[in-house]
This record gives structure tokens, C-alpha cells and sequence, in this order.
């Protein structure tokens, strides 16, 4: 019997573990893909075009936009992200299961759509962890990682909305009540 893949939409506060959960949670599991997002942001060290983001130009972007070919498309921290929307279609129609990594307002645009999916929220264990993960990754100023502690307080207002919360307290835990998240979801009566 040939089904329809499931999408999975998976947000989180930025430093939660979000993208090594979702990177190892495709590589445990047959039949998940992870979206790539396109974005205006350049790249962090380390990360490829292509694999990581599609890295592209603002105005490349906002053309994109003017199209309608993403999905769900967001400003975050000054920057565009947005779902390339003909790739996921495509990936669901031959019955793969989807994994978007997005934000909060991304979750909520393609909720608005009314499309079936399965939304989980990853949280820190706190708040504290939380900052410390963002100090460790060294990658933003003290101002911007202020600025990311207050968003990520803002976002905790959004979980009723979502299906599921998984805390990444310890990575190898997180990381299994995605997957049993996942092949429930594979298992549920249509």
C-alpha cells in the first residue's frame, strides 16, 4: 500500500540542539529527508551549500518570495529563511517523510495552510542551560545572545500548539523520543 510521506516540522529555541538532533535523527532513520532551507545568512564555520542551507542572495531571495515558491518563509535575526516549497512536495509525493527544521513563525504559517503535519518543539533543559549553550557556541556577541534568550521566551508561548515537546536534556534521550515520535506517526490509522 503506497502512502503519502509525513511531514514533521520541528522547531526550537536557536542553541537547543535543534540541527544536530535533526542531522542524526535523518541519519538513524530510513525514509526521512530533511528539507533544506534556503537563506540570506552566511554561512557558519563549517557549514556547506547545499547540505546545511541553500545560501543565496537577498534580492534572489525576495524574488523567490514574489513567486510563491516556499512553503513558509520568515525574517529571523535580520535574515531570510524559507522552505523551498516544489522540493517538499516532491519528496512527499513518493511517499518520503519530510523533516522541516524551522522556526516558531515558519510552524505557524504552514499550520495555517492546514496541511497535515506533525509538530514537535525541542526544549533546553532551562533557561540557563540555554544561554550557556549559546556562550559555548561563540558564535554571537553577548548583545545577540541576549536578544536570542529573550526570542526563545517569546517562543515557549507557542507549545500548546505544537504535538509534541522533547527536551534535550541528554542528546542520545532526545534523540530517541524523536525517533519513537517518528515511527508512531509511521504507524497511526489515516
Amino acid at each position: 500500500m503506497k502512502r503519502n510521506g509525513i511531514l514533521f516540522i520541528i522547531s526550537a529555541p536557536s542553541g537547543s540542539g535543534k540541527t544536530t538532533l535533526c542531522n542524526k535523527l535523518v541519519h538513524s532513520l530510513t525514509g526521512l529527508s530533511r528539507s533544506i532551507s534556503m537563506t540570506t545568512r552566511p554561512p557558519r564555520n563549517g557549514e556547506r551549500d547545499g547540505t546545511d542551507y541553500i545560501f543565496i542572495e537577498k534580492e534572489e531571495f525576495i524574488k523567490r518570495q514574489k513567486k510563491n515558491e516556499f512553503l513558509e518563509s520568515a525574517k529571523v535575526f535580520g535574515e531570510y529563511y524559507g522552505t523551498p516549497k516544489r522540493y517538499v512536495k516532491h519528496l512527499l509525493k513518493k511517499g518520503q517523510d519530510v523533516l522541516l527544521s524551522i522556526d516558531v513563525q515558519g510552524a505557524m504559517k504552514i499550520k495555517k495552510l492546514k496541511a497535515k503535519s506533525v509538530y514537535i518543539f525541542i526544549l533546553p533543559q532551562s533557561m540557563s542551560q540555554l544561554r550557556e549553550r549559546l556562550m559555548h557556541r561563540s558564535t554571537d556577541s553577548k548583545k545577540e545572545i541576549a536578544k536570542r534568550l529573550s526570542i526563545a521566551k517569546k517562543e515557549l508561548s507557542y507549545l500548546p500548539r505544537y504535538d509534541y515537546v522533547v527536551i534535550n536534556n541528554i542528546l542520545e534521550s532526545a534523540l530517541e523520543n524523536l525517533r519513537s515520535i517518528v515511527i508512531a506517526e509511521r504507524c497511526r490509522m489515516l
